[in-house]
């Protein structure tokens, strides 16, 4: 095919003004491309905190449902908070699959409680399981020990079970806390620095 300077010109003019008369709406057929809504548009942001490790990050829920009283709630998308200082919008492999783990066949919606020696899981209210859980930390803080000092006089002593401690801090913060955990005499330690 031979084509003129002046025929390609006017090939180019009525090409891209097709197109624009087919941009602005005047196309002959349906558009085979349809525009759809932003699929967060209409959902609910909640600012929440990853539930894996200490490090505390922080994460934005977007659900469907407006709030009304028989209305279920759907958790939809899952991401990193942006103006969280500590993890500024990042999310680890965990924590990007957050909206799996709450999406879970396998997910336990309700406490359980299983005795010693038994097999058996059973369901308990969240009310008894908060009961039992602030009874046996009472119990824990409140069971001391008795020592003899180098003067021979007894001693009572708090014993204190563990720490759990987040840090995006330095180093020496750190040390700091793990000493100053030591010197209390705790037995078990956790200090989870930003990776």
């Amino acid at each position: 095919m031979n084509l003129s300077r002046r025929h390609f010109f006017k090939v180019c003019a009525a090409g891209a003004g097709t197109t624009s008369l087919a941009l602005l709406g005047f196309s002959p057929n349906e558009a085979l491309a349809e525009v759809r809504t932003f699929k967060l548009a209409h959902a609910t942001e909640t600012r929440n905190t990853c539930p894996y490790c200490s490090v505390g990050c922080g994460i934005l829920i977007y659900s469907l449902g407006d709030r009304s009283k028989n209305v279920q709630a759907e958790v939809i998308h899952i991401e990193g908070d942006p103006d969280h200082p500590v993890n500024r919008g990042t999310l680890c492999p965990k924590g990007a699959g957050l909206l799996d783990f709450i999406h879970s066949e396998g997910r336990i919606h309700y406490p359980e409680y299983r005795a010693p020696g038994s097999r058996e899981w059973q369901r308990i209210s969240w009310d008894d399981a908060f009961e039992r859980i602030a009874r046996l930390m009472k119990e824990d803080r409140d069971a001391n020990f008795v020592e003899q000092n180098e003067a021979g006089q007894t001693v009572n002593r708090w014993l204190t079970t563990g720490m759990l401690a987040a840090s995006a801090s330095s180093n020496e913060t750190g040390y700091l806390t793990h000493k100053f955990a030591r010197s209390l005499g705790m037995l078990a330690f956790d200090n989870q620095a930003r990776v």
